[in-house]
């Protein structure tokens, strides 16, 4: 069924003793609109919606206005997705974590979740929880600490998740405020202009919650072998950051930058997504890891309900301005949420149901205090174990992957080998060919009539030296005893017979001497033999690399 997101502005207490000198907002109803100081509204600068909570507003009224109907839709196997969003120091994390006296969206969601299902008797449900954070583009693990730089992945059956985050099987709702007081302790936080404790990561609250239909009558699972598998997201997002108004500088100008960056790309996310499907293009959730967790939540299945929390102080108008276009956009979001059942085994309450049935007949005559800290120490066991196999699982896929590259290298490198043995062993043949052109036995044939054949041992062959100096005349013989007979020269010839009497020598004149023909003006054989022992160099080098391969490889 197609829905809006729910949106909520909030408008946190102000700080500043200082009186409004031009401008302030004010809040009527569900709408919160900019006013000049003598009550005037600024034309355009009005915003509705869902709810709008003025500065005396608690988190116990925020909670049951914005977010009970999604927490009690993820009970029913709906997911969903509850986030605030604004500028540094407007109070998201007030909103999210609350305080002793007043516990936020956070605290009162895992206590309802717990409420609600104790009030269900026919299912029985399976609770595991986890919480990351993304600094600096990077997931986290606030669980455990050494899990860190995780990756994100994406299967038909788990949809997007983070692969090597841990999880923990919960029974109540004591055990989550346990784990997740110990997870903030390893969140990131600094102090700026602006803000004490300023929080200088986003960080995800993750249930996801399964459950099983149970036969009332026989106490036993009913027929149907539908599991639902429901995942919440609460989210604290980091605050959008002016670096001239937090001073931030070094690391914290460098967090502030990834604050930033990550805030854009959830902007211009929610902007594509309420222009509608028509109009819609590309969406960039891969920009940025926060969208890319949170893309279910975004124009997909699931409830989403966004706080947006705002400062009052005139400083602040700007940024207020900019938060609530952000709420104005997404708005105009719709989202298709449906329960999600699942029929194989990638439950794993599906998964653990043999094993716990027959732990329940070992300990049936124990106590059921014991009985349930057994069964929940069993699932924890279960889980780890399924979660390291998933990461085995990951690794091997990974190493797959780089034995297919480096397969690919060696084909590559075999490939490269291959050509460059044909240049060198062509260069060597044009080498060969050259040196025989030098010697002196085909040298002989430099001194010959176009149509050449073979002669008589008897008959007269010229040959110049390399190193004499060439005639001013052309060359005849003192005496004509030596010259090839008249047959010969007939044969030479192709018939042409001639009058030796009649042979003088040719006028005087300088004689130029032409490079060979296989050199090029700006060639010579020394560059040719330097490129060919290139070349050979270049042979040796990727006949190396193809041995180190092949033994990375073995």
């Amino acid at each position: 069924m197609a829905e809006k997101i729910c949106v909520a502005v909030r408008v946190r207490p102000s700080i500043s003793e200082e009186s409004p000198s031009g401008t302030f907002w004010k809040i009527e109803d569900n709408r919160i609109s900019l006013h000049k100081l003598h009550g005037t509204p600024i034309s355009g600068l009005s915003y509705a919606f869902d709810h709008v909570f003025d500065e005396s507003c608690s988190n116990s009224k925020v909670y049951e206005l914005l977010t009970k109907d999604v927490i009690h839709a993820a009970v029913d196997g709906f997911n969903g997705t509850a986030f605030a969003y604004g500028q540094t120091s407007s109070g998201k994390t007030y909103t999210m974590n609350g305080s002793l006296n007043d516990p936020g969206i956070i605290h009162r969601a895992v206590n309802d979740v717990f409420q609600k299902i104790q009030m269900i008797s026919d299912r029985e449900f399976l609770i595991r929880v986890s919480y990351m954070e993304i600094y600096n583009e990077e997931i986290n693990d606030l669980f455990a600490v050494e899990n860190h730089k995780l990756p994100t992945h994406e299967s038909l059956e788990r949809g997007i998740f983070v692969a090597g985050l841990r999880e923990e099987i919960v029974n109540n709702a004591e055990q989550v405020i346990k784990l997740l007081e110990s997870g903030e302790v390893n969140r990131h936080f600094g102090e700026t202009n602006m803000n004490a404790r300023s929080s200088r990561s986003h960080t995800i609250f993750r249930m996801v919650i399964e459950s099983k239909g149970i036969d009332t009558g026989s106490g036993d699972y009913s027929s149907s072998d539908a599991i639902r598998v429901s995942i919440l997201n609460l989210v604290d997002l980091a605050g959008s950051e002016r670096i001239a108004k937090t001073g931030a500088g070094g690391v914290r100008l460098k967090e502030g930058k990834y604050i930033n960056k990550s805030l854009m790309v959830l902007g211009n996310v929610i902007n594509k997504l309420s222009n509608g499907a028509k109009q819609r293009a590309h969406i960039p959730y891969r920009d940025s890891k926060l969208t890319r967790i949170l893309q279910t939540a975004l124009g997909g299945n699931a409830k989403t309900s966004i706080i947006c929390t705002v400062a009052p102080e005139e400083v602040h108008v700007e940024e207020t301005k900019g938060t609530l276009q952000f709420a104005s956009r997404a708005k105009r979001i719709t989202n298709c949420a449906q329960v999600n059942e699942i029929l194989t085994d990638a439950a794993l309450l599906k998964r653990q149901q043999l094993e716990i049935e027959d732990l329940r007949r070992k300990l049936q005559g124990s106590r059921s205090e014991v009985l349930e800290q057994e069964i929940l120490k069993l699932r924890n066991d279960m889980l780890k174990y399924e979660l390291e196999r998933e990461k085995l699982e990951m690794e091997l896929e990974e190493e797959r992957r780089s034995h297919k590259e480096r397969e690919q290298r060696i084909r590559d490198q075999q490939l490269k080998i291959e050509n460059l043995s044909s240049l060198v062993s062509d260069g060597d043949r044009s080498s060969s060919q050259d040196s025989m052109k030098e010697s002196p036995k085909d040298e002989c044939n430099d001194f010959k009539t176009p149509c050449f054949k073979e002669t008589s041992n008897n008959a007269f062959v010229a040959k110049r030296s390399n190193y004499s100096e060439l005639p001013d005349f052309s060359p005849l013989p003192d005496s004509f005893s030596n010259v090839a007979d008249e047959d010969t020269w007939f044969k030479m010839n192709k018939g042409y017979i001639a009058d030796l009497d009649s042979l003088q020598t040719t006028p005087a004149r300088k004689v130029q001497s032409f490079p060979p023909q296989d050199i090029t003006p700006d060639c010579s054989n020394d560059n040719y033999k330097l490129e060919l022992q290139n070349l050979k160099t270049q042979l040796e080098l990727v006949i190396k690399e193809k041995v180190e391969l092949q033994v990375e490889k073995t």
